[in-house]
């Protein structure tokens, strides 16, 4: 079942024909010195620019902002979304839940996923509205038949409120069908350059120590529909292995990892990693074998040859030192036998005579700050 789901997976990403624009936005209450309301928008998985309700907007990529200023409607728009239509609306909504759940002060969040995904190939759109309440899936806008969903028992009567918005609901249908469409087919002409680059990863083994789990890591590669998994003797292998998320990085790139949780006691050769990439032909595929793992373990023997070696080193640094002092002894016992007077100036020069009484010269130096002895 799971070679089937990843069959799929890597079928839907490795069409480099679609494109997905997001907003990922958050309204928060009860929180002193932060702003009432956040969101981001991503373009393929790509940070385009945020902004939030102190009027603060950040536009993260070059092609949006020659866009943006090229269309300062559009700016208008987004500024007056942000700093103002959207605050008020997210807080309308905290106050309304937090009436319904009986919630008179504490620190509330509602977020909200508006999502459109549009192939270029076929013309097909579609997309999603999600919101989340304190952190747990709130409700969700069923875009076929046009109703919400309530996703815990609590917003049923959220639901049954909301399905007779019919103004709401035409809104949000506008939304996802074709004002998010009609911005993403703009935005994908005008960064093509850059949404169609394919940049391979660096793919790494990697183990803690023999009897934890070998991990296929790679890191850097663009853009983030990649598929990785673990085969023995060219079977992929379903059991005894963890599959990690896709995770940006903050180059722009994306990383991701694949564990093989009980590493094998011989044969190693016949294990490899397999990474997969959408718009590259060539797999990437990594033997496991333990000379090409990277590990901070060390074994036995290395650790017997270091501690061998550090005791020698610290033995002949004693016997160096012994020796100097005998030396030194024998040295000074001959220095007083032969040269005296040698031994008088030094011991003259490491005790100093205590200044005397300053006569009047002196005593115009010390006023001059200067020392008198």
């Amino acid at each position: 079942m799971k070679k089937f789901v990843l069959t799929l997976l890597f079928c839907h990403v490795s069409s480099s024909e679609k494109h997905s624009l997001k907003f990922f936005s958050a309204g928060f209450s009860g929180i002193p010195d932060f702003p009432d309301f956040i969101t981001t928008a991503e373009v393929d998985g790509i940070e385009v620019g945020t902004c939030n309700s102190n009027k603060i907007m950040k536009i993260k990529q070059d092609w949006a902002k020659k866009l943006l200023q090229a269309d300062p409607d559009q700016m208008v728009e987004y500024k007056r979304e942000c700093f103002e239509t959207q605050p008020h609306y997210f807080k309308a909504i905290i106050n309304y839940l937090m009436q319904s759940f009986r919630q008179s002060e504490g620190v509330h969040i509602f977020q909200c996923i508006a999502s459109c995904e549009w192939d270029n190939e076929t013309g097909e759109v579609d997309g999603f509205i999600v919101y989340a309440y304190d952190g747990e899936d709130f409700i969700s806008l069923d875009m076929k038949s046009m109703t919400w969903i309530a996703l815990k028992p609590e917003a049923v009567p959220t639901k049954l409120t909301w399905d007779t918005e019919i103004t709401s609901m035409n809104y949000n249908k506008n939304l996802v069908f074709k004002v998010l469409p009609e911005r993403l087919k703009k935005y994908v002409d005008i960064a093509k350059s850059s949404l169609m680059k394919t940049v391979v990863p660096s793919v790494s083994l990697l183990q803690k120590s023999p009897s934890s789990p070998v991990t296929c890591h790679a890191t850097g590669f663009f853009p983030d529909g990649a598929v990785m998994f673990w085969r023995r003797d060219g079977e992929e292998l379903q059991e005894d292995v963890d599959h990690g998320e896709i995770l940006p990085n903050h180059d722009g790139t994306f990383q991701m990892s694949v564990d093989l949780l009980k590493p094998p006691a011989e044969d190693w050769r016949s294990y490899e990693c397999v990474f997969q990439l959408s718009g590259v032909k060539e797999d990437i595929i990594s033997k496991l074998h333990k000379d090409v793992i990277r590990t901070n373990h060390e074994g036995p023997t290395d650790v017997a040859v270091v501690v061998g070696v550090s005791l020698l080193l610290l033995l002949l640094l004693v016997a160096a030192g012994v020796g100097f002092v005998f030396y030194r002894q024998r040295k000074d016992t001959k220095t007083r036998t032969e040269r005296p007077e040698t031994l008088s100036t030094e011991t003259t020069m490491m005790n100093p005579p205590s200044c005397s009484e300053p006569d009047q010269d002196q005593e115009e130096q010390s006023l001059n700050n200067e020392p008198v002895c």
